[in-house]
C-alpha cells in the first residue's frame, strides 16, 4: 500500500471517535494503575490526607474551611466528599473513577460533545498530556479543577455565563483558574457577562459558607500559603538544591509536618520564601498590562486570550514557592485552548507551547513520583532534571509573554493599515470568532463553538 494511499487511512483511524475513547479509558486505567500498584505513592494524598479530612466530617461534623481555617476553598471539600460515595473502604478508587468521569466530559467538549474527527489532534494532544505527567495527573484535587476549567473555557464563546459559573467553581476548589477569568476579563468583550457571573457565582459559595457558620474562616486559604518556606520542587528554589549537591553546612531537604511537604532550608530561606508571595503578585499584575496593552492595541481574543492565559497560568509556577508536580497539569487548559483556536483555523501557532508542555509532563513524572527520593537526597542527575524542568517553565513563560506582545503589535499594524474593519463578523470575532467564511473542509476545521 503506497503512502498516499496509506496517510488517509491513518488519519481517519486516529480520528475515529472509537478509537478516541478507546485510548482515553487505556491513559486513565494506565494511570490508576500506576497510582494504586507503583512506587512512589503518588495516591497518598488522596488516601490518606483528603480522606482523612472526610472523616472528620463525616464522623466528627468538624468541616475543614468552615470550622477552622483551611488551605484549600471551601469547595474543595465537595470532590472530596463525593470520593466516599462508595464507602472509605474504596475511597481512592472513587476518586479515580471521579476523576476520570470529568475528564471524559472534557474529553467531549474537546471532540465536540461525541462528533467523529473533531479537534481529534488537540485530544490526542491531551492524551499524550495526561500519559507523560503520569498518576499525579490524577491524584490531586487539581485534577478535578483543570477538566471542570478546560470544558468552561472552551464553552466560552457559545455560553459565557456558564463558562464563567464552571471557572468560578473551579477558582474555589483550588485559586489557580482564577488565572483564566483574569484573561477572559482583559481579552474578551464578553467582559461583562463574564464578571458578573463570576461576581454572583462567588457571592453564592461565601454566603452560603457564613450561613453555616464558616465567618473568616472562608477566606482562609489566602493566608494559609504564606507562611510556608520553600519547596523543593519550586523554580525558585534551585540554587539550594545545588548548594546541597555541594554538601553546603546548613542546606538540606527536610519535611515540613505542618504543611506535608518536603522544603529545603539554608542561608536567606525565609527572606526568599516571604518575598515570593508579593513577587508573584507583581508578575501577575504586570503580564496582566501586557495583556490590556494588547488590547488596546486592537488584539482580537481569538489571537491574545490564549497565550495571555497560559502567561498568567505559567507565572503563577514559575514564580511560585510552592512547585508541587501536579502544577504542570495547569497548562493543559491554556494549551487545548490554543490548540483548539488553531485547529479552527483562529489563532496563532501554538505548537511551540505544546511541545514544551509534552516535555515538561515527562520531565516531572521523572522528579514525582519515579525518582522523587532521589531528589530529596540531592542526587545530583535529578536536580539536573528538575533544574531543565524549571528552566523549560521559564521558557514557556516567555514565549507566552512574547506571543501576546506580537499580538498586540500585529492589531496596531493592522489597524494603522486599514486592514480590520468594524463589520458584524468582526465584532463577534473579538467575543470569539466564528469560522473564516470559505471553511468547508472537515470536521477538523470547524470552530470551537458556534454562536
Amino acid at each position: 500500500m503506497s503512502e498516499t494511499a496509506g496517510t488517509p487511512r491513518v488519519r481517519g483511524f486516529l480520528g475515529n471517535r472509537v478509537t478516541l475513547w478507546t485510548a482515553f479509558v487505556l491513559a486513565h486505567l494506565w494511570l490508576g494503575m500506576l497510582g494504586l500498584y507503583a512506587t512512589g505513592d503518588s495516591l497518598g494524598d488522596v488516601s490518606v490526607v483528603y480522606k482523612g479530612w472526610t472523616d472528620q466530617v463525616v464522623y466528627a461534623g468538624f468541616w475543614p474551611g468552615i470550622d477552622t481555617s483551611w488551605v484549600y476553598p471551601v469547595l474543595a471539600m465537595v470532590p472530596m466528599l463525593a470520593a466516599r460515595a462508595l464507602g472509605p473502604a474504596l475511597y481512592t478508587s472513587t476518586w479515580l473513577s471521579l476523576v476520570m468521569l470529568l475528564n471524559a466530559v472534557a474529553f467531549a467538549a474537546i471532540t465536540g460533545w461525541f462528533a467523529s474527527r473533531y479537534r481529534a489532534a488537540v485530544a490526542w494532544w491531551w492524551i499524550a498530556f495526561l500519559v507523560l505527567l503520569g498518576p499525579i495527573a490524577l491524584g490531586r484535587i487539581d485534577a478535578v479543577t483543570v477538566p471542570v476549567a478546560m470544558v468552561g473555557v472552551l464553552l466560552l464563546a457559545a455560553r459565557p455565563t456558564a463558562a464563567a459559573v464552571l471557572l468560578a467553581l473551579a477558582t474555589w476548589i483550588k485559586v489557580w483558574p482564577a488565572a483564566l477569568i483574569a484573561a477572559i476579563l482583559i481579552a474578551s468583550r464578553r467582559r461583562g457577562e463574564v464578571f458578573a457571573a463570576v461576581i454572583g457565582t462567588t457571592v453564592a459559595i461565601v454566603v452560603i459558607a457564613v450561613a453555616f457558620g464558616s465567618g473568616t474562616n472562608v477566606f482562609s486559604f489566602i493566608t494559609e500559603q504564606t507562611g510556608r518556606g520553600l519547596q523543593v520542587e519550586a523554580p525558585v528554589t534551585i540554587p539550594w538544591l545545588w548548594l546541597a549537591v555541594a554538601r553546603v553546612p546548613g542546606v538540606s531537604v527536610y519535611y515540613d509536618t505542618d504543611i506535608l511537604t518536603f522544603q529545603v532550608t539554608g542561608d536567606n530561606v525565609d527572606l526568599v520564601a516571604a518575598l515570593m508571595t508579593p513577587v508573584l503578585a507583581v508578575v501577575a499584575l504586570a503580564v496582566a498590562a501586557v495583556g490590556v496593552w494588547a488590547v488596546r492595541r486592537g488584539a482580537r481574543a481569538a489571537g491574545l486570550l490564549a497565550p495571555l492565559a497560559l502567561a498568567l497560568v505559567t507565572a503563577l509556577i514559575v514564580f511560585n514557592k510552592v512547585g508541587s508536580p501536579q502544577f504542570i497539569a495547569w497548562l493543559a487548559v491554556p494549551v487545548v485552548l490554543g490548540l483548539a483556536a488553531r485547529t479552527a483555523g483562529l489563532g496563532g501557532s501554538f505548537r511551540v507551547p505544546a511541545v514544551l508542555a509534552l516535555v515538561l509532563a515527562a520531565l516531572t513524572q521523572l522528579v514525582y513520583p519515579l525518582f522523587y527520593s532521589a531528589l530529596l537526597s540531592a542526587v545530583p542527575a535529578m536536580v539536573l532534571v528538575i533544574t531543565v524542568r524549571n528552566l523549560l517553565l521559564v521558557v514557556l513563560l516567555v514565549w507566552a509573554v512574547r506571543a501576546v506582545v506580537l499580538e498586540g503589535l500585529r492589531a496596531a499594524r493592522a489597524t494603522r493599515d486599514n486592514e480590520y474593519g468594524h463589520d458584524d463578523d468582526a465584532d463577534r470575532a473579538h467575543a470569539w470568532p466564528s469560522p473564516p467564511a470559505h471553511s468547508s473542509g472537515p470536521a477538523d476545521t470547524t470552530p470551537l463553538s458556534k454562536d
